[in-house]
């Protein structure tokens, strides 16, 4: 796809739903509504900004609800709506998986860069040392 070309509808929620910060915000709101901070925190080494810009995204695309409330200090909450919940749902599933069959991955790997790692010595071309 050119740089011009707009990316697919589909395309662009799966990306908002499965980038690093959305998938970690949408598990989170899973468990109970969260004040930004409280959520920050949860999450993890993610900047303020980062998590505002996600959050935005979330909240445009129908799936996190954010309540303003008109106190002071000003409190807003997030939460998940019925289309988030069942997003989320899926995400922490794909999650639960990742988890689950790290180790077999982890092994997957390895056994690749077995066959496709050249020694040291063929790569720097030690004479008498072939692959």
């Amino acid at each position: 796809m050119a740089e011009s070309e707009p990316m697919c509808p589909e395309r662009l929620l799966m990306e908002h739903v499965t980038s690093r910060w959305g998938t970690l915000a949408l598990i989170a709101l899973l468990d109970r509504p969260h004040r930004f901070s409280e959520l920050r925190r949860e999450i993890g080494q993610v900047s303020e900004k980062m998590l505002t810009q996600t959050l935005r995204t979330l909240e445009r695309d129908g799936l996190v609800h954010r309540d303003a409330k008109p106190v002071i200090p000003p409190r807003v909450d997030y939460s998940l709506t019925d289309l988030g919940r069942e997003a989320a749902e899926q995400v922490r599933d794909l999650a639960r998986w990742t988890e689950r069959r790290l180790t077999a991955v982890e092994r997957a790997r390895e056994a690749y860069d077995a066959t496709r790692t050249v020694p040291a010595a063929v790569r720097t071309g030690v004479p008498g040392v072939t692959a």
